[in-house]
């Protein structure tokens, strides 16, 4: 069994056509290895979230090829794997700016909801849940509503559902953004532990400098590539 956790080949993703034709990256080859941290970082508007986008089977690339650890899941022009959403629940956990949690379900049931859905007894899934939400000091809101907690409580709980799965691979879109930087320190230290013990595989979108000594490597889009960093790009921000 191999070692890769995200691989990409020559990915190419243009928007529209003719004089409205915009190319975000073109020909873009990156590599995240089982048991990597990986940020990416680039001004805005260079394409980072397309491209987790597509990593995580939800945009569709120009061209190009992607791996999801060994699975081959985009072949040039088309998905190579029968069910997209298969795929994002059982292989991928993601994190987002917004929190994105279902108005009418309580915190705990946000969270359980897609080990559930992957098949989880309830008692197992309420388990990784608590562990979670106590983790990320909030598991005394276990039964509020999204609507009653604070922006920061509810983007804590978002970052726990994308872990309850326990995915395989991490696509992180600026999950600290709406953090302090004790509670932003406390996630990325979390997300370093879960490579390390579970040898998954993350790319972390993200603006703050002070994440970056947490993660194995610095991505970078330039020129419509992606490259990899030995420090950080001067204007990234």
């Amino acid at each position: 069994m191999s070692d890769v956790g995200i691989k990409v080949e020559n990915l190419t993703k243009i928007f529209g056509s003719g004089e409205t034709e915009v190319r975000v990256l073109e020909n873009a080859s990156l590599e995240v290895k089982k048991g990597e941290f990986a940020a990416l970082v680039a001004p805005s508007g260079a394409g980072k979230t397309t491209l987790l986008m597509m990593l995580g089977c939800v945009e569709k690339p120009t061209s190009g090829k992607i791996w999801l650890g060994d699975e081959l899941v985009w072949d040039e022009d088309h998905w190579s794997i029968p069910d997209t959403r298969k795929i994002r629940r059982q292989k991928l956990g993601f994190i987002f700016q917004a929190h994105y949690l279902i108005p009418f379900l309580n915190i705990i049931e946000n969270v359980k909801l897609i080990p559930l859905t992957n098949g989880w007894s309830d008692e197992r899934a309420e388990k990784k849940a608590m562990e979670l939400l106590e983790y990320f000091d909030i598991g005394d809101k276990r039964d509020a509503m999204p609507s009653q907690l604070s922006g920061g409580q509810n983007q804590r709980a978002a970052i726990a559902r994308a872990l309850s799965n326990e995915p395989q691979i991490i696509l992180a879109d600026e999950p600290t953004a709406a953090l302090d930087m004790t509670r932003a320190v406390n996630v990325v230290r979390m997300l370093r532990k879960i490579v390390e013990e579970q040898n998954v595989a993350i790319i972390m979108v993200t603006h703050d400098e002070r994440l970056l000594p947490y993660c194995d490597k610095i991505l970078a889009i330039e020129n419509r590539k992606v490259v990899t960093k030995t420090q950080v790009p001067k204007g990234f921000v």
